[in-house]
């Protein structure tokens, strides 16, 4: 029985996991993880058939002896047409690493909890974003930090009432602000020791909206597994 199509996964933050992606990745690609606060950025020829980069508290403008190798990487991935998902703080390093901008604490303040998008033209059509544009669920989402200038070429997907580029495709890289990975548990835990406080407020908003958002958030999952199932 051929292996089935493996993919590289960094993790900038022990507090920011693959959470509910790991179970809905493994049933179509084997995963290797690589937790970038012990394990050095891996090389091109290493992460297999796909890159997922996860979130973190930093910024993409850090000075991290990591964040611009894993710019570097993700540029090289997506020169070869490696199927490159970005999430969050993954997002906002796919984007400059692709040509884009971050600006770092937004005039406008964070997104926390369960967010509404606008899905714009094209998005249900993505292979990657079409089942949760065309679910209309809410989205998890927690971020101070926003993609204000997308790299040229990339289409701007999703948007929200104080964001723009809330999800963007430039050919095999997809970026995404939100975090479709976290259940209603880590949401709360990220709100809890943020506010350093034990009320179960985000854990209560989240759980409300959870029978729309997990299959939409799951969708995601299955759709980066068919792009680099296709393509291995």
């Amino acid at each position: 029985m051929a292996k089935k199509p493996r993919i590289t996964v960094l993790q900038p933050e022990a507090d920011v996991p693959l959470e509910r992606f790991d179970a809905w990745l493994r049933e179509g690609v084997r995963i290797t993880l690589i937790d970038l606060a012990t394990k050095d950025v891996p090389n091109l020829e290493t992460i297999g058939d796909g890159l997922v980069v996860l979130g973190g508290r930093m910024s993409a403008h850090d000075e991290l002896p990591w964040i611009e190798k894993v710019k570097d990487l993700m540029a090289d991935a997506h020169g070869i047409d490696l199927p490159v998902l970005g999430i969050c703080l993954g997002h906002h390093l796919l984007a400059e690493a692709l040509g884009g901008e971050v600006t770092v604490a937004g005039e406008q303040g964070p997104e926390d909890g369960p967010l509404e998008l606008q899905w714009l033209p094209g998005a249900t059509e993505d292979p990657v974003l079409g089942g949760l544009a065309a679910s209309g669920a809410p989205v998890p989402s927690s971020h101070h930090d926003h993609v204000s200038l997308l790299p040229e070429g990339a289409v701007e997907l999703a948007r929200s009432c104080t964001y723009p580029n809330q999800a963007f495709r430039l050919g095999s890289a997809v970026g995404v602000q939100f975090h479709p990975e976290a259940s209603p548990e880590l949401m709360q835990y990220w709100w809890a020791q943020e506010h350093r406080s034990k009320a179960t407020t985000m854990l209560d908003r989240m759980r409300e909206v959870d029978a729309r958002t997990e299959p939409a958030c799951r969708s995601v999952a299955e759709g980066f597994v068919a792009e680099v199932v296709a393509g291995a």
